[in-house]
Parts: structure tokens; sequence; C-alpha cells
């Protein structure tokens, strides 16, 4: 059957001489496999930009259950990213969401209030005036609510530690997987904020750099099939 739906794009692969393969989160169907054929000819209606990774498109597929690839019949632009592709930073932290996508979505069925979060986290990304480099760290935290691991309870003095195995701020545990006090609670600074104000939390590049890493190993706690991410060292050289 012939579906309409918005996408956002997580990986492209070349395939053939002339089509492209895509891994699509699809607004109506969830994660979902996407070819169309011809895009990279000369002459080709169809722009094999509307696939490049990030880009937000609207297809017309030929959708069949039963089926993992669906080939895509009309692709047209449905978002126009304006700073995205010509900010260097925008790019990195862009890149670095889609990877964390990638490796995180793996739901084949309709989850609107996800897509609809994506949708408006990169749309945020491409048209703020304002600093982005705390925006991957909030991202990633606003990420777990969907994945079923948000961080739980408040920073206090009496619970200055975030425990990565149990995902919630806490007395020290008695293990080694946990954030110490001071960014534990940059780390609740910017659990507390809204999306849009994320360059309102004052934090230095090594701090910016320790929690990452801190929230890449809380990611690899609690889901099974995480795999090593690559852009955040893209994000790292970028911002330093």
């Amino acid at each position: 059957m012939l579906i309409t739906t918005k996408g956002i794009v997580f990986r492209t692969v070349k395939y053939g001489e002339s089509s492209i393969i895509a891994d699509i989160f699809t607004e109506s169907h969830g994660l979902q496999t996407c070819i169309i054929g011809g895009v990279r000819k000369a002459g080709s209606k169809t722009q094999a930009g509307l696939l490049q990774v990030m880009s937000i498109p609207e297809l017309v597929l030929y959708y069949r259950p039963d089926q993992q690839m669906h080939r895509i019949r009309e692709i047209r632009t449905s978002y126009v990213y304006q700073r995205l592709p010509f900010d260097i930073r925008r790019s990195a932290v862009g890149l670095f969401m889609t990877e964390l996508c990638r490796k995180t979505i793996r739901e084949t069925e309709e989850n609107r209030p996800l897509f609809q979060f994506l949708h408006d986290r990169f749309a945020f990304l491409d048209e703020t005036h304002a600093s982005v480099v705390n925006y991957h760290l909030h991202f990633m935290l606003e990420l777990s609510v969907y994945l079923g691991f948000v961080p739980g309870e408040d920073w206090t003095p009496e619970t200055p530690f975030f425990d990565l195995k149990e995902g919630l701020f806490s007395p020290k545990p008695g293990h080694t997987y946990y954030i110490d006090e001071e960014l534990s609670q940059q780390l609740y600074a910017l659990l507390t904020i809204d999306y849009r104000e994320t360059h309102q939390v004052v934090m230095g590049t090594l701090a910016r750099r320790r929690l990452l890493q801190e929230l890449i190993t809380y990611y690899r706690l609690h889901l099974e099939h995480f795999t090593e991410l690559q852009a955040h060292h893209i994000l790292q050289e970028v911002f330093e």
C-alpha cells in the first residue's frame, strides 16, 4: 500500500550504481529501511540531497509490513535547514544527535510523540541564535525519557552524587559508576532547564567533555545493544 509520511534520515548508504538505501525514522511507522532508485543518475528528477543524514523529508512509500525494505515512490522537502548545514558547531551537534538516535531507536511501530520530539529538537538546533555547546547533553537527557531510563530524584546536599547504575541522585554509592558532586550538580542544572535555555548552564570545556563521557556510560549501562559512538570525537574537536 502507498503511505505518505514525514521522516528523519538517520543513515544513508549508496547501493548499486544509482540507488540509495536509507534508515528513516518515520512519523507513521517508526524506523524503516527505504530504497530509492536512480537518484544518483545525472538528470534525475529527485535530488540525492533530500536523503542526507539529518534531513526531514516527506515521503510516499510502497509499504508492506511483511517486508524489511520499502521503495520510495516520491520524496520532497518537509523542513529546510537554514543555518545548520553552514555552521560547523550546529552540524557537529546534529551529527551526534543523529548517531545517538540511530544507535538507540529500534522500534518499527508508530511513535508520534518521539517523532515530534526529534523533529522539534532538530528544528530548534537550526533556528536558535543562542550557543549550542550544551545542547547535545540536554538532548541525551531528554531522549532517555523516551528510552525508559530518565534520571530520577533531585540533587541535594544529602544526595550529591548521580548513580549511573540506578539512574538517580543519591548519597555516595558503593560502586564506581557514579558522577562526582560538582558534575552531578551541573547535570541536575541541565535536567531542570528547558531545552531552549541550555546556553544558560555555565560549564567549562573539561567539565562538558567529562559529562558527555559519563552520559555515554549511562546509556551503555541501560541499553544492551548500545555500541560505541564516533560523532562525539568530532564534537570535542569543534568545541575545543
